[in-house]
């Protein structure tokens, strides 16, 4: 593009050519010639000529334009203003830009002051007494109207904190509000950071002041649009102006909740420490000052580091601030304090397990804050049947005398709604805060082997499907064996009735250890259940540490025909003015295909009938159960279910130190299986919670069509080899004879030496070696197995049930 700038002057010498001429023209002298006068015709002798000079004059004029110099461009008649260089068109542009930017920001100021100052002078101070108090949260059971209990009725004592040590009040100023003796309520530095760092994706910071978070929590209420920030800030600085300094700490430290159900620095200083605010240490102040923020995620209970260094911003800030000297910071130490018990009578006996696990569901699953449980006064109502509950307390307290430290926990699951109708978890909550139900865990044992039969099922196997139970067998240098006796090749339905070990780690091997795994997580199992990530075929037999709760929700799955359901002991939220807040989904999900879990229903009805969850059958209906047990006997269980009702019941010891010890037996049962004692609680309990309840049948498989997700497939994963250990015993020695005359051998020319080939399934002659070892056993020709065999102790592995 052609510079313009080029062609013609720019204004600004244009403008200095056409003063120069004119100050050229003004500097010209004139000079003026006295004509005389005409005699005859008494006019001047120039006027005689007047035409002639006229026209000499207008010659001479026209000379004189012809030879100054021109300032317009030629071959224009008349000066335009010259078109402007791209450099002064930007600058003309942002010229404009900031002229309209200025006027929209002094605009905008205008109207923010006019909101303002309408806010100010139109907002009236509410009486505290109308926010002030927190309503009462009350829980129900499944009924809506049975109380069952209520959620902290406003721990808080009022009292006179100017009486307090001067340190409990520094220490909270050093900690929310270092400005709040010399700011008007509000710091607009603050605010500005906290938006700025908000605008930029930053996690969500706070830039209020002391006086605007009394305000918020005092008169208006929990609130974090941005409007009821502006509204928080007009408060606060109408409460500066009308209260001092000293009566809005007051109010604010009788205000402010401190977690523990704790409102105002009285109830925190006994939740904490168990003593008077006016007995406070400097450490145990800044501990409470610092925990302010979160005090349910900085409670020293629940996040110790977080705490502590909360703890030491608080005294530092003290010491930058004025309020502390450094040698005594120097001596502080971090304080100890006092366990977290609720000090409600709800919390007495197994009802205290039932509210710690209505408070975590609506927590951690549904998404309320534990101040809001506590201040909102919320209608919850559970899914407990308080008749079945009190079965459930009674069927456990039927158990004969046994050690203290011996842990039962037991589950009943509604399989229509996956609403948990009875829950025990401990005797008294007071004594022990940790529910054997949904919080403890302990091995699954062989409840967890219909996991892998149902993978089974779905890769087109059947119950009839025939699998060697051969024991024992050694697995990464491990050895597994069966509690009772080696078999030969027996089918699904048979492993499953009498618990084969061997049976089910081979059927692992075979359908993969993945699918296995994943058959249980969309049961029920949560995907990060400690031990469900192992990848040796081994863990089919319950290596896994699930909750009783994630054990009788799988096993839900199974009573509904495939149908998931997730158990959850809250029904329903409802403000206090009955207004519906939350419902649980009870819709369900397929996950399984109906026919599949019809087989698997199937096969564990036959455990009921003869197998080890024989104790089952005494309920005089279709039951389908299994029993469980892990390594070395530390847990037992039992889970069972009619197609209305899932029942797990859990039974493990916890050592001195916390950890996992063998059950000591009890009641005249000398080894705590899950056939045995876990049964009869099952038992106890289901014979009466299940009374008023239809007999129904499980559904065959012919009569199901239901279909779900396609079948899963054998992932690609190394497994070890899993050879049949040497045999030592007379019996061993037959049987590896008879397998070492198999022809499946052969022989090399290199090596010139008999070497096996890989040995190919063959159950005809797997039958045949069973027959042969039998008859050798005591058997019949028919190759049934005996009932009592020499090599019992030898073949039993670590893994029994």
């Amino acid at each position: 593009m052609a510079n313009n700038s080029k062609n013609y002057p720019s204004r600004r010498k244009l403008r200095q050519a056409q003063r120069d001429a004119q100050r050229a023209r003004a500097d010209a002298p004139t000079t003026r010639t006295t004509q005389p006068v005409h005699p005859n015709t008494g006019t001047h002798a120039s006027a005689a000529h007047a035409p002639a000079q006229a026209k000499a004059g207008a010659r001479a004029s026209s000379q004189r334009k012809k030879s100054a110099p021109s300032l317009r461009p030629k071959g224009r008649k008349k000066a335009k203003r010259p078109p402007l260089s791209p450099k002064q068109r930007r600058r003309r542009l942002i010229k404009r830009i900031a002229t309209g930017t200025l006027a929209l920001f002094l605009l905008g100021i205008l109207g923010a002051c006019g909101l303002f100052l309408s806010a100010y002078f139109l907002m009236d101070i509410p009486s505290p007494d109308q926010t002030a108090k927190a309503e009462i949260t009350t829980v129900y059971y499944a009924d809506g109207k049975t109380k069952m209990a209520e959620f902290a009725k406003q721990n808080r004592t009022i009292i006179d904190t100017t009486q307090l040590p001067d340190y409990v009040a520094h220490a909270v100023v050093a900690s929310e509000d270092r400005t709040f003796f010399e700011n008007s309520g509000v710091d607009i530095r603050g605010i500005a950071r906290a938006l700025w760092n908000n605008v930029r994706g930053r996690p969500t910071q706070g830039g209020s002041t002391l006086s605007q978070q009394y305000a918020e929590n005092y008169y208006l209420g929990t609130n974090k649009t941005y409007w009821g920030k502006f509204k928080e800030t007009i408060l606060a600085l109408k409460i500066n102006r009308q209260q001092d300094k000293k009566e809005i700490l007051n109010n604010y430290l009788n205000t402010i909740y401190f977690g523990r159900s704790a409102y105002g620095i009285e109830a925190a200083a006994q939740a904490y420490f168990g003593k008077p605010a006016a007995e406070l240490t400097v450490s145990e102040s800044a501990l409470l000052a610092g925990i302010i923020p979160a005090p349910s995620a900085y409670d020293p209970q629940i996040s110790p580091e977080i705490a502590h260094m909360r703890w030491e911003r608080v005294l530092n800030n003290m010491v930058s601030d004025g309020w502390l000297s450094k040698a005594d910071r120097d001596k502080q130490e971090f304080p100890e304090t006092i366990p977290n018990t609720p000090k409600s009578s709800d919390y007495t006996g197994s009802k205290g397990y039932l509210l710690t696990h209505v408070r975590h569901e609506l927590v951690h699953e549904v998404g309320y804050k534990e101040e809001e449980l506590d201040t909102l006064g919320l209608k919850i109502t559970t899914t407990i049947d308080p008749d079945k509950q009190k079965i459930a307390e009674e069927a456990v307290a039927r158990l004969p005398e046994h050690q203290a430290n011996l842990r039962v926990g037991l589950v009943s699951i509604d399989s229509a709604t996956g609403g948990i109708v009875a829950e025990y978890g401990g005797a008294d909550y007071e004594k022990i805060q940790r529910s054997a139900a949904f919080q403890d865990q302990a091995m699954a044992g062989s409840t967890f082997k219909p996991f892998a039969l149902v993978a089974a099922l779905e890769q087109g196997m059947t119950p009839n499907t025939r699998i060697s139970g051969a024991s024992p067998m050694v697995v990464n240098g491990e050895k597994v064996g069966n509690v009772d006796h080696s078999y030969g090749n027996i089918t699904l339905a048979e492993a499953a009735k009498y618990s084969v070990n061997t049976s089910f780690v081979r059927l692992n091997d075979k359908v993969g250890v993945d699918a296995t795994r994943q058959v249980a997580i969309d049961a029920g199992y949560p995907a990060d259940t400690p031990g469900l990530d192992a990848t040796s075929v081994v863990s089919v037999l319950g290596t896994a540490s699930p909750h009783t709760v994630n054990i009788a929700d799988a096993f839900t799955t199974f009573a509904t025909g495939g149908v998931r359901r997730p158990a959850h002991i809250v029904a329903s939220v409802s403000d206090s003015s009955g207004k519906e807040l939350y419902k649980a989904d009870t819709s369900g999900t397929r996950v399984f295909d109906a026919d599949v879990i019809a087989q698997l229903n199937e096969v564990l009805q036959g455990v009921v009938h003869g197998g080890t969850a024989e104790k089952a059958e005494a309920l005089g209906r279709p039951v389908a159960a299994k029993t469980g047990s892990s390594e070395d006997l530390r847990s037992a269980q039992f889970v069972g279910y009619i197609p209305q009702m899932v029942t797990a019941v859990s039974m493990y010891q916890v050592g001195e130190d916390g950890s996992e010890e063998s059950i000591t037996g009890f009641g005249g049962v000398k080894d705590v299986y899950g056939g045995t004692w876990p049964a009869q609680v099952w038992n106890w309990y289901m014979l009466r919670a299940s009374a008023d309840l239809e007999v129904k049948s499980f559904p065959d498989a012919a009569s199901t069509g239901a279909k779900s997700a396609p079948k899963y497939k054998k992932p690609d994963y190394s497994v070890p080899e899993i050879p049949t250990r040497p045999p030592t015993s007379r019996c061993r020695r037959f049987l590896h004879t008879c397998r070492k005359r198999s022809p499946m051998t052969a022989t090399t020319t290199r090596h010139r030496r008999r070497r096996p080939l890989p040995q190919r399934a063959s159950p005809r002659r797997d039958r045949a070696i069973t027959r042969a070892v039998t008859l050798r056993l005591g058997g019949d020709k028919t190759g049934g197995i005996p009932s009592v065999t020499p090599l019992t102790a030898l073949l039993a592995g670590p893994f029994m049930d």
